[in-house]
């Protein structure tokens, strides 16, 4: 297998722009969290402690999708100094290396919006019940 310095480098722009995502994703939950907190300490309800423990496991799995997504971009530009000093078959151990932990920060970001969902639904079946009620 033959691999060249430009094919790591083509996980920069897609790498970069997942972790602008990842960081988006972060700082909206840390608000609504910061706001769900500032609530709470006016109305002590279970269910706005519930929400902030889903966030805060959220807040979790973010962390390790983009300490994942680090990861992919220094394997990336270790294998291309590699392959630039002509160490082909650690360049491309290495690439390999990178595009495994893009799938597990991949994988871990699907577990995060799968939670999201989750908790939207039963947001939202909240609000369908108080409208059968009606």
């Amino acid at each position: 297998m033959t691999l060249h310095i430009e094919t790591p480098a083509l996980l920069f722009s897609a790498t970069s722009l997942i972790l602008l995502a990842y960081t988006n994703r972060f700082l909206t939950i840390a608000q609504i969290i910061r706001n769900l907190k500032k609530h709470y300490d006016e109305v002590h309800t279970k269910t706005i402690l519930l929400q902030i423990n889903n966030l805060n496991l959220r807040l979790s799995l973010i962390r390790y999708m983009q300490l994942f997504g680090v990861v992919c971009l220094f394997l990336s530009v270790f294998a291309m100094f590699c392959l630039f000093l002509e160490q082909i078959t650690i360049g491309i151990y290495l690439f390999g290396a990178s595009l495994l932990t893009l799938l597990i920060s991949l994988g871990i970001s699907f577990w995060e919006i799968s939670i999201s969902v989750k908790a939207l639904r039963l947001h939202l079946s909240d609000l369908k019940e108080s409208e059968d009620k009606k």
